[in-house]
């Protein structure tokens, strides 16, 4: 069984930052659920809990950043991209302090504490600001490269953390590259392109399809900021339909990414969007909100199904 994203995330912040003396972590109140608890057993002298005051963790991660120190700060992900918003900005974008804000329990993966606590803006609200790079964690094996890529780099983040387990994407021998997609699977017929969770979904309806004899390419682009505009219009170019996939709004996240490179490069190609629509999502069982809102495996197989039937309309 996979471990979920969040244990593996504890799990890599301990083994990467334990002997790391410049890494400090911090917390909202939530650390039983960021996973930070697990550093905070081992290295009680550099984790702060700054309880729940979003906005005030990112500006004492800002002074920790300022004398040298690489901050890992957790927290929701709703809450750091809104409350935490101004200090992100301030303090990362505008002055660029290294801070690593982890947004914890992305999208709809806190299923049952409700809209209150879903994130589905703030990929579109992170990948604004100026310097920030952008990330989003398909499985443990990312989870794991993106905790150790944060403190060997000097650069302000934003890195998207699921609560929820995520299938296997990746082996010990994926080599990942900030700026850079990967291409999972490949295909002539259609790509998807997928980031977080909806990965591995992605691989399992281009299974599915396969069957069918359609035959789809999908790219796990995780990093949104810096994206991989060669990448994008090479599928473009390769292959008759992008469909984006992501457990985030249709405005501004993934897709509006990608559509901003497709239009740049002159691409035709349709695209097609998935992912919330410009609605706040319910409360309930994970898998059960996947498949009400048309973001697990059988949806995506049909969205492909049908953009390629378009495709041959035309």
């Amino acid at each position: 069984m996979p471990k979920a994203i969040r244990d593996v995330y504890g799990e890599s912040l301990l083994k990467y930052g334990k002997g790391n003396e410049k890494v400090v972590v911090l917390d909202a109140d939530v650390s039983s659920s960021t996973k930070s608890s697990i550093f905070a057993e081992a290295c009680p002298e550099r984790f702060f809990n700054l309880g729940i005051a979003e906005a005030n963790m990112v500006g004492v991660a800002a002074g920790f950043a300022s004398c040298g120190r690489i901050p890992f700060v957790n927290t929701f992900a709703v809450f750091l991209s809104t409350i935490g918003l101004i200090g992100a900005r301030a303090f990362g974008s505008y002055s660029g302090l290294n801070l690593k804000l982890m947004g914890a329990y992305s999208g709809i993966s806190d299923s049952y504490d409700g809209p209150s606590h879903h994130s589905l803006e703030d990929i579109a609200i992170m990948r604004t600001l100026p310097s920030f790079q952008v990330y989003v964690a398909a499985d443990a094996r990312q989870t794991d490269w993106l905790v150790k890529n944060a403190i060997g780099t000097d650069a302000p983040m934003y890195i998207r953390l699921s609560r929820d387990a995520a299938p296997d994407v990746y082996d010990d021998s994926t080599v990942f590259e900030t700026g850079k997609g990967k291409i999972v699977r490949e295909g002539s017929d259609a790509t998807i392109i997928a980031c977080g969770v909806m990965v591995g979904k992605a691989v399992n309806a281009a299974n599915l399809l396969a069957q069918k004899g359609i035959q789809v390419r999908v790219v796990d682009m995780f990093c949104i900021k810096p994206i991989d505009k060669e990448l994008i219009l090479e599928s473009a170019g390769k292959t008759k339909l992008i469909v984006t996939v992501e457990e985030h709004s249709v405005i501004g996240g993934l897709g509006g990414a990608v559509a901003e490179v497709l239009s740049a490069g002159g691409c035709g190609v349709p695209h097609k969007f998935m992912g919330t629509c410009d609605m706040h999502t319910e409360c309930g069982a994970y898998d059960d909100l996947l498949q009400k809102y048309k973001l697990d495996t059988k949806a995506i197989a049909d969205c492909v199904t049908s953009g390629l039937d378009v495709c041959e309309a035309l």
